[in-house]
């Protein structure tokens, strides 16, 4: 391996930095690159890209806005760089394939195979929700509130820890056998956020609830808080994808691809709790 050098990009998100961990423990040669890092790549500043690809032989790829037109245009020009560069892998993380509201199936697809149109050996990672929403990210308030209020009602998904989504994105960069493929990763079992809430309720032994909200209940809430028009549309429309049932499958890509199931929900809370994620 002493001849690889793997950029990741969106280096401080959820699955960039646990990618970044997870070469470096391997011995692989990291370039760590965000806008804000001090190897700095900004999508919309193509100036910062070459001194980012110097070298680079596979690179992980997180786009922002990815689906739409800037986004894929950003990603092909940005991947033939990359093979003129030398690099010769990519692993791109893109959406279930039931999509996400609001976004053009046609951009998205044109975003996946840019990698691949480039001549790059490609994978594409198409991760369900993360359980590190949760404790990470924008479900954490949520949680710490003890009434976790959402337009989602019963529907179902296969929640997908972002360590074996890492541990995915690892594996196609560094070993053989992964080009020209996708994964769809989700999470060993279909859960609906009741029974996610509950699994944290167990795990932190605090009353914390689930209450179903209408659409229109939820964006009042919302906006009553001040949260942004546009988060708002955004995550009704998220929301009212978990609640149509279109997420409501569970895949077998991550023992596929690792040899070992994914890990469960219940032991990611327990564990999370652990750690002091949802104290305050």
């Amino acid at each position: 391996m002493n001849d690889e050098m793997i950029l990741v990009t969106g280096a401080t998100g959820k699955t960039g930095r646990r990618v970044a961990r997870r070469l470096h423990e391997q011995g692989v040669p990291v370039r760590a690159a965000s806008p804000s890092s001090p190897v700095r790549l900004d999508w919309n500043d193509r100036g910062t890209w070459d001194s980012a690809l110097a070298g680079v032989t596979g690179v992980h790829l997180v786009v922002p806005d990815l689906g739409s037109v800037r986004a894929a245009e950003n990603l092909t020009a940005f991947t033939e760089r990359a093979a003129t560069a030398g690099v010769r892998r990519a692993v791109l993380v893109s959406f279930p394939p039931s999509g996400i509201p609001g976004l053009e199936p046609e951009h998205v697809a044109a975003a996946e195979q840019a990698p691949a149109r480039a001549g790059l050996e490609t994978t594409v990672l198409r991760p369900r929700w993360f359980f590190q929403n949760f404790s990470e990210d924008f479900l954490r308030d949520t949680v710490l509130s003890g009434d976790v209020r959402l337009p989602a009602g019963d529907g179902k998904e296969a929640f997908v820890d972002a360590d074996d989504i890492a541990d995915v994105a690892v594996t196609a960069l560094t070993r053989d056998g992964h080009a020209r493929r996708s994964y769809e990763l989700s999470g060993p079992r279909l859960m609906s956020f009741a029974e996610a809430v509950a699994d944290i309720a167990r795990a932190t032994g605090r009353p914390i609830g689930y209450t179903p909200l209408s659409a229109r209940d939820y964006a009042a809430e919302q906006r009553a808080h001040g949260v942004p028009g546009e988060w708002v549309r955004l995550t009704v429309g998220l929301y009212s994808h978990v609640r149509s049932g279109a997420l409501g499958s569970v895949t077998g890509d991550v023992e596929r691809v690792l040899g070992r199931p994914p890990r469960d929900f219940a032991d990611y809370a327990r564990h999370a709790a652990a750690q002091g994620a949802w104290s305050t």
